[in-house]
């Protein structure tokens, strides 16, 4: 048995202390044939320090396409040639999307849109979209709006906002060949308003953007230091148009010890199954990420890709026994 799967069971499982970023390398660097134990270790400390729920929530853009930044994976760039275009979403179906996502069991509905940060455009919508929403649904509202002022953190708190998710999206150190429009520490002052604010942190990013292992290390360490509420896990979908179109998409056995590796570096975290896991992993694989340290998903499609349908990852949660977390248990 490795040294480290030994190490990350006396300190992770039985302390709840995550591992540091040597450690979490030396996890990346594990051969295929350990990675079944690996998947389990990961699995055993999410039981350990979360429990059996799985946290599910749907995704909707307010403004989709026509973002004036220049992050090389999105197809939503105003930009890049890739073909999606700036639309706004209006109120009742706003709504409607909301109501859908809390048919599915879901406890969580995100409000995305495609801006380096709010205007005041932007805010008046989300004020009228969330009283509208909270009016008419059972459910809790996040928010993924780009770079805020302090004031627009007060202002989304102040609306009844839950959650606020703003990814880092890789490393500090890769992070300048992903995007040149705004800094890796502008996102981070963000996220540190955030957490001072009251409002749920929800940060994580993608992985295949081109970084090595030990950058992915060193990804799943800052995070650890952020110690958000939630880790979104993406994994790239390469879209046409953009810079990153062309690359490959991550091996699905790499996916799986990322997955484990960041749950040992998070013990304690919601760490959620994102974009790209269709195609990385497939059916298949989305089973072993969910018995190898995921314990939250999206459902549905995401903002410019397709998903599974909603009904295929319930079905599955039923059929691994793992409940779908409450809502009056996240109130």
């Amino acid at each position: 048995m490795p040294e480290i799967i030994d190490r990350a069971r006396a300190q992770v499982l039985a302390d709840g202390a995550g591992l540091d970023e040597a450690g979490v390398l030396e996890v990346l660097r594990l051969p295929d044939d350990d990675l079944p134990e690996l998947l389990q270790l990961a699995h055993d400390v999410r039981m350990r320090w979360c429990g059996p729920e799985v946290e599910v929530e749907g995704i909707v853009s307010l403004k989709t396409g026509g973002c004036p930044e220049d992050c090389h994976f999105c197809s939503q760039s105003g930009l890049f040639t890739s073909p999606v275009r700036a639309v706004w979403l209006d109120i009742p179906a706003l709504v409607e999307a909301a109501r859908q996502t809390a048919a599915t069991g879901a406890t969580e509905f995100c409000i995305v849109a495609a801006v380096r940060g709010p205007d005041q455009r932007l805010m008046d919508q989300m004020r009228e979209g969330v009283k509208a929403i909270r009016e008419a649904v059972d459910i809790q509202v996040a928010a993924s709006l780009g770079m805020l002022t302090q004031a627009q953190v007060d202002e989304l708190v102040e609306m009844g906002v839950h959650r606020y998710n703003h990814n880092l999206e890789t490393c500090r150190s890769f992070f300048p060949n992903v995007v040149s429009t705004h800094s890796w520490e502008e996102r981070f002052s963000t996220l540190e308003m955030v957490r001072a604010s009251g409002m749920e942190v929800c940060c994580g990013g993608i992985l295949g953007l081109g970084e090595t292992i030990e950058q992915r290390a060193e990804f799943a360490g800052q995070l650890a230091q952020l110690d958000p509420h939630e880790v979104p896990l993406n994994f790239l979908n390469p879209r046409p148009g953009t810079p990153l179109g062309d690359r490959a998409v991550v091996d699905g056995k790499d996916a799986l010890r990322a997955i484990a590796a960041f749950r040992l570096a998070l013990p304690k975290t919601i760490l959620r199954y994102a974009g790209g896991r269709e195609i990385t992993l497939g059916d298949l694989g989305t089973r072993d990420g969910l018995l190898g340290g995921i314990n939250a998903v999206i459902v549905g499609n995401y903002l410019t890709t397709l998903g599974r349908p909603a009904t295929a990852d319930l079905d599955l949660l039923a059929e691994l026994k793992m409940p779908v977390k409450a809502l009056s248990a996240t109130l």
